[in-house]
């Protein structure tokens, strides 16, 4: 059985204020309200998003982080930095390890070129 994508908001509604309220008046680290209200959002995210899936094709564009992925995540992130990195040095005409975000031609001859006034300007301008 589908959910209604409006009733499933409203109970979505509910339980982000349930969790507010068990987190305001949080008695320890390990309050078992806050435990009980972070479960029940979690479920009436769920719920919510499937029957917004269900009803329109349509998804919401969180992702629920549960802690289970910890390793994955650091993969993903190794992977991110690797690319970063490839794309860093692809963009180095200079081999020596260091972008520097400009290229050769950033850097013409610009001493003959004149100021306002037609004075020589003597060196590279300021960009």
């Amino acid at each position: 059985m589908s959910a209604d994508p409006r009733a499933a908001l409203s109970l979505l509604v509910s339980a982000f204020e349930r969790h507010l309220e068990a987190c305001s008046s949080r008695r320890g680290e390990d309050d078992p309200t806050v435990a009980a209200a972070y479960d029940d959002l979690l479920d009436a995210f769920e719920t919510y998003d499937n029957a917004l899936y269900e009803a329109f094709g349509e998804m919401t564009p969180l992702d629920v982080y549960t802690g289970d992925d910890e390793g994955d995540d650091a993969d993903a992130d190794a992977d991110e930095d690797e690319d970063e990195d490839q794309d860093l040095d692809e963009d180095d005409d200079d081999d020596d390890g260091v972008y520097s975000g400009l290229d050769d031609e950033d850097f013409d001859d610009e001493s003959d070129e004149s100021d306002d006034d037609g004075d020589q300007s003597g060196g590279a301008r300021s960009r």
